[in-house]
């Protein structure tokens, strides 16, 4: 671990994550319980570079290994208005009264945080990795004084995924597109 660096993408050049997200979106694929098809119309160029392109502010950490990309993690801040509640991406799986990705509870408009893609190559998993990356896209987030809640959104049948963002202070929300995605939410801790 000690050749492993986290360096920010500049400039907008996020093709640096193409591969690592493409990878992601295949091992949502391979671990998904309910609609696993819905995945094949996932990948870099519909979800993270659209994501990165229409964000208010984007933030893209790589952690790369010797120079060799290890994974990485995206986050981003948008002005989240009542009509975002009910979108529905062409690649979500078409479900009666699903909840899309924001709840009824939550009072929209209001700037929220979203910790959009985390991700490891294989070899990095279980090794304090993903746990520096968190680190890194929570303070990120955080810093901004009118984002009070962040929101993570994870992929049906990677528990293990949920199990790590229940453990690092966020709390179970709702299920998405009739439970093909979980959303998690975290508030900010106030500054006492």
């Amino acid at each position: 671990m000690e050749s492993i660096i986290l360096e920010p993408v500049n400039g907008g050049n996020i093709g640096l994550c193409r591969d690592l997200c493409n990878e992601l979106m295949a091992f949502q694929k391979a671990q998904a319980t309910f609609a696993p098809e819905c995945f094949d119309m996932m990948s870099f160029d519909t979800r993270m570079k659209k994501s990165f392109e229409s964000a208010q502010r984007s933030h893209v950490l790589i952690a790369k290994d010797n120079c060799v990309p290890a994974g990485y993690v995206f986050s981003t801040i948008d002005n989240v208005t009542e009509s975002d509640r009910a979108a529905y991406p062409d690649w979500a799986p078409k479900v009666e009264n699903g909840v899309g990705f924001y709840p009824d509870w939550l009072k929209l408009p209001q700037k929220i945080g979203c910790l959009s893609n985390l991700y490891l190559r294989e070899k990095y998993r279980s090794t304090g990795l993903g746990a520096k990356l968190f680190d890194a896209a929570m303070l990120w987030l955080e810093s901004f004084e009118d984002v009070d809640l962040s929101f993570v959104f994870i992929s049906n049948g990677n528990k293990n995924a949920l199990d790590f963002y229940l453990k690092h202070g966020f709390t179970h929300s709702h299920e998405v597109f009739g439970g093909f995605i979980t959303a998690a939410y975290r508030v900010k801790k106030q500054n006492a």
